[in-house]
C-alpha cells in the first residue's frame, strides 16, 4: 500500500499577525529541499479547482515537504491584506516555518501569476532559496498588454476570412474596431516606459532574478494573455532576453494550456515538468 503524506493545519506569526498554513510532510526520505507554495491574490492556499492541494501532495509523495499557507488578510490569515509587491515580511516567515517545521536547509518557491512575481523579488533577499518555479508570471503593463493584442488579436482578424466576411455583411462596427486599434497602437508606441523606473515592481522582478543565483523552471502557457505578455517582454528588451536565455533557466512550454491549467492533464503535466526539474534545482539529482 502506498504511503500517504501526513498533512497538518498549522499556525505561525506574521509581524504580529496570525496566519494559518498547511505542511504537508515529506514520504519516506526527505529531500533536500522543502518547497514553497506561493498564491497568487486574490486567492488562498488551496488555489484554483484545488491546483496547490494536488501539487502539493504529489510533490511530497515524492519526498519533498511543502508549505501552502495564507498572505496576510487572505483565507484564514489574520491582518491587513498586501500585494504582491509587499509581501516580503510573509514569504520570510513561511519560508523560517517550512524550515523548523521539515528540517531542509535549502528552500525552491513555486508561485503562479503575481506570486512568481512575488518570489523573483524575494528570492535573492534568501540565501536558502536555491530554486524558483514560476508559472506565467505577472508582468503586465498598459505597452504589454497593446503590443500583444495588437500581434495575437488583430493580426490574427486581419488573416480570418470570417472576419471579413462579418465586415463585409455589416455585422461588425469598423468604426468602432478602427477606434481600438488606433488606442492600441498609440499605447504600444508610447515612448515613456514606466516599467524601467526603479520601483516598479516589473524593474524589481528584473532585478531580484539577476541576482538570484539558484536554478529557474519557467512554465507558460500557451493560450493565456499573462503569459504572452511575458513573452513579448522577454523578446522586447534586451535585459529580460538575457536574463531569460541564462544557462540557469529551464523553459517548458505548455502551448495548449490556460493561465490555471484547469484541466487534468495539464496540471499533471506542470507536476511532472516540476518534479523532473527539482531533483536538479533541489541537489538530488545534479
Amino acid at each position: 500500500m502506498t504511503q500517504r503524506a501526513i498533512e497538518r493545519g498549522i499556525t505561525f506569526d506574521i509581524a504580529g499577525d496570525p496566519a494559518i498554513g498547511v505542511l504537508h510532510e515529506a514520504v519516506g526520505e526527505t529531500r533536500a529541499a522543502g518547497v514553497l507554495l506561493i498564491v497568487g491574490g486574490p486567492q488562498y492556499r488551496v488555489g484554483s479547482h484545488r491546483q496547490f492541494v494536488l501539487l502539493a501532495r504529489r510533490l511530497a509523495q515524492a519526498g519533498y515537504p511543502v508549505l501552502r499557507f495564507d498572505y496576510r488578510g487572505i483565507g484564514d490569515s489574520a491582518g491587513e491584506p498586501h500585494t504582491f509587491e509587499n509581501v516580503d515580511e510573509d514569504l520570510r516567515a513561511a519560508a523560517d516555518v517550512l524550515v523548523a517545521r521539515s528540517g531542509v536547509a535549502r528552500l525552491v518557491l513555486w508561485g503562479l501569476c503575481d506570486a512568481a512575481s512575488a518570489a523573483m523579488m524575494y528570492a535573492h533577499h534568501d540565501a536558502r532559496v536555491v530554486g524558483l518555479a514560476l508559472a506565467n508570471p505577472w508582468v503586465h503593463s498598459p505597452q504589454g498588454e497593446a503590443r500583444v493584442r495588437l500581434k495575437s488579436y488583430y493580426l490574427g482578424r486581419l488573416a480570418n476570412a470570417d472576419f471579413w466576411r462579418k465586415l463585409r455583411g455589416g455585422q461588425i462596427d469598423w468604426r468602432d474596431s478602427l477606434g481600438s486599434l488606433r488606442d492600441y497602437l498609440r499605447m504600444a508606441l508610447e515612448r515613456r516606459d514606466a516599467t524601467a523606473a526603479p520601483r516598479h515592481f516589473i524593474a524589481r522582478m528584473a532585478e531580484g532574478w539577476s541576482r538570484f543565483a539558484g536554478r529557474t523552471l519557467l512554465i507558460l502557457s500557451g493560450d493565456d494573455l499573462t503569459a504572452d505578455e511575458f513573452r513579448e517582454l522577454c523578446a522586447t528588451s534586451a535585459e529580460w532576453q538575457r536574463l531569460d536565455r541564462r544557462p540557469s533557466v529551464t523553459h517548458v512550454a505548455m502551448r495548449a494550456a490556460n493561465h490555471t491549467f484547469s484541466s487534468a492533464e495539464w496540471r499533471m503535466a506542470v507536476e511532472d515538468a516540476t518534479l523532473e526539474w527539482l531533483q536538479a534545482a533541489a541537489g538530488d539529482g545534479a
